[in-house]
């Protein structure tokens, strides 16, 4: 399964997306993570946060799974119940693949995942976790993350969604999209068909979006990370 990712730096101090994968038994994991601030900190903490997520969602063969153990973690550090404290923060979205199952996808924050068919019908498997959803409000704010400390019912009885949510992807053969705010965002603003930089092997596709995001960004280029792999049927073994 081919993938490959892209990054620009925008006009940030630090470029503080990370993405990663890994494989356990057949199961691979690809994460994005899109860490919250711009510090050395976060760059070294979202790289660490991505790589425990595909490395829990792969053993486990399950998007949900993987993510719900990595964000019961951070959420469970004793300096995590100060409200004060000033520690990293991260919108995050795994997907899964397992040879003969449905795609799997988990997400807490605004980081989203697209499948494109063969067919080019481009699907977005997740719902931002941010206030545009909640009540229109700022899409700047978002209303779950990684390193946040509310249970799924606290999170949904403040913002009507749980603290992770999870969907699965279509039977067919597709290419998947992981893309960060900053990657999407420009585009969708720019009324432009996201579908339209998918094109070529995934290496060209990664690197095509994410240059697409920074030239349409306007006055502010956030930070752009985008993963693209192809992914086989469902019912595959590949």
């Amino acid at each position: 399964m081919a993938h490959a990712s892209a990054q620009l730096i925008g006009d940030r101090s630090h470029q503080c997306d990370a993405t990663a994968t890994y494989t356990h038994d057949g199961a691979r994991a690809y994460v994005l993570c899109d860490g919250i601030g711009s510090s050395d900190e976060v760059h070294v903490w979202t790289i660490t946060a991505a790589r425990r997520i595909a490395q829990a969602a792969a053993r486990r063969g399950d998007a949900e799974a993987g993510l719900r153990s990595v964000y019961d973690r951070y959420a469970a550090e004793p300096e995590r119940s100060d409200p004060y404290a000033d520690l990293p923060n991260a919108c995050a979205a795994v997907a899964v693949t397992v040879p003969g199952k449905p795609l799997t996808v988990a997400w807490c924050g605004d980081v989203r995942a697209y499948t494109l068919t063969p067919g080019r019908t481009l699907q977005c498997l997740t719902a931002d976790h941010n206030m545009r959803r909640v009540c229109n409000g700022s899409r700047n704010v978002v209303t779950s993350y990684l390193g946040a400390t509310e249970s799924d019912d606290e999170c949904k009885g403040r913002y009507g969604h749980p603290a992770i949510e999870s969907a699965t992807g279509p039977a067919e053969a597709c290419r998947l999209l992981l893309a960060s705010d900053g990657a999407y965002e420009p585009l969708e603003d720019s009324a432009r068909n996201l579908a339209k930089y998918l094109d070529g092997n995934p290496a060209r596709a990664a690197t095509g979006f994410a240059a697409a995001a920074i030239e349409h960004a306007g006055s502010y280029a956030d930070n752009a990370t985008v993963l693209v792999a192809d992914l086989p049927a469902a019912g595959s073994r590949e």
